[in-house]
This record gives structure tokens, C-alpha cells and sequence, in this order.
């Protein structure tokens, strides 16, 4: 009954057949692969665990270990068939041409990842300054990347971004420190020490700001409307520094006030002559 059961034929076309027993054959692959997949985690994890440090490549090393064995996986299924890999490729080698004209910046991104993985200069939790716009990474795929901005907004970006065009990564900063700036401009006339004094004294008091001895006024120019400064300063709110940089103009604005310092706008003069 049991052997009448398992023998029974779902598909049969030509030579292939395809009976129940092969369908429970693939489903303890699959269930094995996982399974196996999982005692490797743990057992990656539980090591690295146990060396009391953090290894930023292990979830890296786990991903392109999954990979692999899904791949061995299904190979070892479809030869389990009896289908033979070099005969399919070999048959198919037209279709894989035109699929790859037409797919080619999915290949792209897919080489892409592979790099990214194996290259191990970006990884999750970096944070990334693409397309002007700041990311900090939650996932790295074999063809895209995924992360969310200041805003809580979750991006998908493709892998070739990364690879091909200019992107700043902010967490390999020396000293795992950042600097931001504030521009602002004042009146001619008005008292220049006195106002990088305000300035420093502004950057120095906002509790986000690290390393109060670097903060920095600089006296940058001479406008034509005002004179031009900027305020210096490091902070390690990367996603949060238009919060930051938002309360220390506040601050400046209210010491300017109470300093009578003005902050001019542009203007211009028109003369009207008579003939």
C-alpha cells in the first residue's frame, strides 16, 4: 500500500517521470538545507559570542554561506532527476542570451552584490550618503540594498549604486567622529570676535555636540551683503544632525538678538535718473 502510494506517477512525459516519492525526496532536501543552514548560524554566532567581540563580517560570511548551499542544493535536486546541468545549459544556451540582453542590469546589480558581500567595505549599519541623500543599511541582497533614512522612510536602492557610482560612507570616518557645519552670514559692521565668540559659544552648549575643544568659528568671507561665517563642530548623530543643526541656529538667533546683532538680507538699490 505504503510502496503503491509513493510510487504513484504525478507527471509523466516521455523518460521523466515524477511520482510522489520524488516530491517527499525534494521536500526533505529543502527541509535538511534549512536545517542544516540553521545549525550553521548558531554555531557561527555561538563562536563569535564566545570571543566576547563583535565581528562586523559574520552576518556577511552567513549570507554567502546560505547562498552556496541553496545552490548545491538545487543542483543536487535537479540532478537527482536525472537531468544532466551542461545538457540543460547547453540546450537553453540561445535563451540564456537573449534573457541576459534583456536582463543585463539585473546581472549588473547581481554581480554587483556579490562584491559587495565578499568585499566587506560596506556593511549593515553603515550609513551612506547616496544621491544626497543620508541611509543607514538594514539589508544587503545579492541584487539590492535596503535601508531607511532620517525620515523612518525605508529605500531600496540597486546594488550597482553602490558599486559603480560616488557614495560616501560616513561610518569610515577617522575616529568613528563626524563634522557638520552651520553657515551664517551678519551685517556689515558688525563686532567679528564677538561673533564667533557667540558662534562657539552656541556649538559648545547643544548636548549632541562631542569634543567641545574642536568647536570652531571661522570668519570664511566677505559677502555681498554680509560678512560670512561658519560654525564647526563634531557630533555622532549622523541621521539626526538636521535636528541638530536646526537647535543650534535657534541658539544663534537668540544670542544675535539679544546681542543686537543683525542678520542682513540681500537688497539692492535702484537709481532712477532723470534726462
Amino acid at each position: 500500500m505504503i510502496e503503491e502510494f509513493l510510487g504513484y506517477q504525478l507527471v509523466d512525459v516521455g523518460s521523466y517521470t515524477f511520482s510522489v516519492q520524488q516530491v517527499i525526496h525534494i521536500a526533505f532536501i529543502l527541509l535538511a538545507t534549512k536545517l542544516l543552514l540553521f545549525i550553521i548560524k548558531r554555531g557561527l554566532l555561538r563562536i563569535d559570542n564566545g570571543r566576547n567581540k563583535k565581528n562586523d563580517n559574520l552576518l556577511t560570511v552567513i549570507k554567502i554561506i546560505n547562498y552556496i548551499v541553496w545552490v548545491i542544493a538545487i543542483t543536487y535536486i535537479i540532478r537527482s532527476f536525472g537531468f544532466k546541468i551542461s545538457t540543460i545549459l547547453a540546450g537553453s544556451a540561445a535563451l540564456l542570451v537573449g534573457v541576459g540582453l534583456g536582463l543585463q542590469q539585473t546581472f549588473n546589480d547581481f554581480i554587483s552584490g556579490v562584491i559587495l558581500l565578499f568585499e566587506g567595505k560596506t556593511k549593515i549599519g553603515d550609513i551612506l550618503e547616496v544621491e544626497g541623500r543620508l541611509l543607514k543599511l538594514t539589508n544587503i541582497g545579492l541584487r539590492t540594498t535596503e535601508g531607511y533614512d532620517k525620515d523612518d522612510v525605508s529605500i531600496i536602492i540597486p546594488n550597482s549604486m553602490i558599486v559603480t557610482d560616488k557614495v560616501i560612507n560616513l561610518t569610515h570616518y577617522k575616529g568613528k567622529r563626524n563634522r557638520f557645519k552651520v553657515k551664517i552670514g551678519v551685517a556689515y559692521g558688525s563686532d567679528v570676535e564677538k561673533v564667533i565668540t557667540i558662534l562657539e559659544k552656541c556649538g559648545k552648549a547643544h548636548k549632541d555636540v562631542i569634543e567641545k575643544k574642536d568647536v570652531e568659528a571661522r570668519f570664511v568671507d566677505f559677502g555681498d551683503s554680509s560678512l560670512n561665517f561658519e560654525l564647526l563642530f563634531f557630533s555622532n548623530n549622523i541621521l539626526t544632525n538636521g535636528r541638530t543643526t536646526s537647535d543650534i541656529r535657534r541658539m544663534i538667533d537668540k544670542e544675535f538678538r539679544e546681542n543686537d546683532i543683525s542678520i542682513p538680507f540681500p537688497q539692492m538699490d535702484l537709481h532712477l535718473k532723470k534726462e
